[in-house]
């Protein structure tokens, strides 16, 4: 018998982990499967990481470093690719991974610890590659306030992404950091459309809010940008072109895109998902989805991966370019000012061990 769906979170099922040789499972007497009665409340551990700067090896990415304040993210997008690497803790990479949320509480000293090394040179850090750092548990922990108050004192550049409005409690710190253009901040605008919204990113604000957030970054000065991401055929692809001019009618200055891809237990996750909320559609964007990869979801062929290719790919990145160019031209992010960086440090914010 089919559960009642879980409103409020994306993924409907909790995955096997590829990792563990014995999995928890509930039966009944009888012996048949016994489904899950209730979403699962978020529960939150606390860790004290050993790293928290990570240079992406991904030739995609190449020579970028990025900062993970927390494992796990509460929105829950249902295609998110960094479902994934919540296995590594012993988790699922479905409802694991939105409902139990590590907590780096120790990321700023660390980050600290790292900017004072003397063979540090400044390069630009993402906040993040496989969380959202403005995750509703960031209200409370401030653990990406505190990353941020280190970037400022140590002059240091920093990128952020997000799909959540509390990046505008920091405005304090990304106006000081934007004085000396040490930071950008991205928005992730997956769609307009507040129904659909819902469905894919339940735990996200809304569309018109992330743009009244670029608005607003905008107005303090802010260098920011959008990324509509990731693209969906069937389901969003045709927002492109509202989706940017929006955004550039709110003062971005930049826009980029990816198409979706659902490597390891994400397609899985992902195919739960959209059998249950697009029934008459789940044959054509699963197979559009496929299309963009060699006939397959699961894609970790470098450059494919994040572009797809195919003709319908092909469609989708002419649309995107069109409205790109009629909507930004002649605006850019400005360079970051790598000079700025106090090698060696500051008086120190935290205690160094």
């Amino acid at each position: 018998m089919e559960h009642e769906y879980f409103k409020g979170r994306g993924a409907q099922i909790k995955t096997e982990n590829r990792f563990l040789k014995a999995q928890y499972v509930s039966d009944h007497i009888e012996g048949l499967d016994e489904p899950m009665l209730e979403s699962p409340p978020t529960q939150v551990f606390l860790e004290n990481a050993k790293k928290i700067i990570n240079k992406i090896e991904s030739p995609d990415l190449q020579g970028m470093y990025s900062m993970n304040p927390y494992q796990g993210c509460e929105h829950g997008c249902i295609y998110c690719y960094a479902r994934n690497t919540h296995e590594y803790y012993g988790f699922s990479a479905g409802l694991d991974f939105e409902s139990k949320i590590i907590v780096k509480k120790n990321a700023a000293a660390l980050l600290e610890k790292q900017l004072l090394n003397k063979n540090w040179n400044a390069v630009p850090i993402m906040l993040s590659g496989n969380t959202d750092c403005y995750q509703p548990q960031e209200r409370k922990f401030e653990i990406t306030r505190g990353i941020l108050k280190v970037m400022a004192n140590y002059r240091h550049p920093v990128g952020i992404i997000t799909k959540n409005s509390l990046v505008l409690r920091d405005l304090d710190l990304l106006k000081d950091l934007a004085r000396d253009n040490l930071v950008h901040v991205y928005l992730s605008i997956t769609t307009l459309n507040e129904e659909l919204r819902r469905l894919l990113e339940p735990r996200t604000v809304s569309g018109l809010k992330r743009l009244q957030t670029v608005e607003a970054l905008s107005k303090a000065g802010i260098p920011v940008g959008i990324m509509n991401a990731p693209i969906i055929p069937g389901l969003n692809h045709h927002e492109i072109p509202t989706v940017l001019k929006a955004a550039a009618d709110h003062g971005a200055l930049a826009c980029g895109m990816t198409v979706v891809r659902l490597n390891g237990a994400i397609g899985k996750i992902f195919e739960n998902w959209l059998r249950k909320n697009f029934p008459d559609r789940f044959e054509k964007v699963w197979n559009q989805i496929c299309s963009f990869h060699g006939g397959r979801v699961n894609d970790s062929q470098f450059g494919r991966r994040m572009s797809g290719e195919g003709n319908f790919a092909e469609i989708i990145h002419q649309l995107f370019r069109t409205h790109k160019k009629k909507y930004f031209q002649g605006r850019a992010l400005p360079p970051y000012d790598l000079t700025k960086f106090h090698k060696g440090g500051n008086l120190s914010l935290f205690p160094i061990v």
